[in-house]
């Protein structure tokens, strides 16, 4: 059972290697010009000359899923970060000192928690304009209450633990005790749910460019090259199946890797 597991672990984190090393080659060379036109190449199928084809305008879709697959990396990681840096604080604060602050605090997030954060996301990009910067900025605030909670409920298990109460015996300011002796021992739950986070929002911002309202053109985006495939799906279906393959492979080697951070 043990050695299940352990390939389980080795190939979410092979697989997640694999599309990582292949958006950073993507950063400093693609084989086309991502946004490059070419009549000549309209829906020409893999080949060697193009491994995944051409789109409905001639352009590389290689090339297009790589700087595509850099997009949603991007954003899925800074949604993380922003999402994960406020939802410690307020889970931080609110957990271990409690009473008034805890109540007030966590009914507004409650409040805020309560709006699917999909659908959260969408008013801020209604009022912000849809580009990149701000599908980033409107899933991290989406994603603070989610972090939150988590943050809370290992702080309040943690807040009466006999380490905690040497610290305090020993005059021990609350910050250090805070960031010291507490966020160390929360730091596996908190990576398995960066990696859940991660996934989500790599789906969100998938979702959001699919209807038009997030990664803006002429950036490439997996969710607009799936969306702008769909009406040649019979003529060139390759189109749809390698953006969509890329996003499913991407949230199946971090899901394998959250399960096995997550696992005790």
């Amino acid at each position: 059972m043990h050695k299940k597991k352990l390939k389980i672990n080795k190939f979410g984190a092979i697989l997640s290697f694999v599309i990582v090393l292949m958006i950073i080659i993507g950063i400093f060379a693609t084989p086309y010009d991502p946004n490059k036109m070419d009549a000549a190449s309209k829906f020409s199928a893999p080949s060697i000359n193009h491994i995944f084809g051409c789109d409905q305008f001639g352009r590389d879709i290689f090339s297009r899923v790589l700087v595509g697959g850099r997009t949603t990396l991007l954003v899925g990681g800074c949604t993380v970060l922003i999402g994960a840096f406020f939802g410690m604080i307020l889970g931080a604060i609110t957990g271990f000192i409690g009473g008034i602050v805890d109540e007030i605090l966590m009914r507004i997030n409650d409040v805020v928690a309560s709006f699917p954060s999909i659908l959260l996301a969408l008013v801020f990009i209604s009022l912000l304009g849809p580009n990149t910067g701000n599908v980033i900025l409107a899933l991290g605030i989406a994603f603070i209450p989610s972090f939150a909670r988590i943050v809370r409920s290992e702080f309040i298990k943690y807040k009466d633990a006999d380490f905690v109460k040497s610290a305090k015996l020993m005059k021990v300011g609350k910050i250090r005790i805070l960031f010291v002796h507490i966020m160390p021992n929360i730091m596996p739950t908190m990576l398995a749910t960066a990696a859940i986070g991660f996934n989500n929002a790599v789906l969100a911002e998938a979702g959001m460019s699919y209807l038009g309202i997030g990664v803006m053109p002429p950036d490439a985006s997996l969710g607009r090259m799936m969306s702008e495939s769909q009406a040649y799906l019979s003529v060139a279906p390759w189109c749809a199946i390698f953006p969509g393959l890329f996003i499913v492979l991407m949230i199946l080697g971090f899901s394998l890797l959250s399960e096995s951070l997550n696992r005790k």
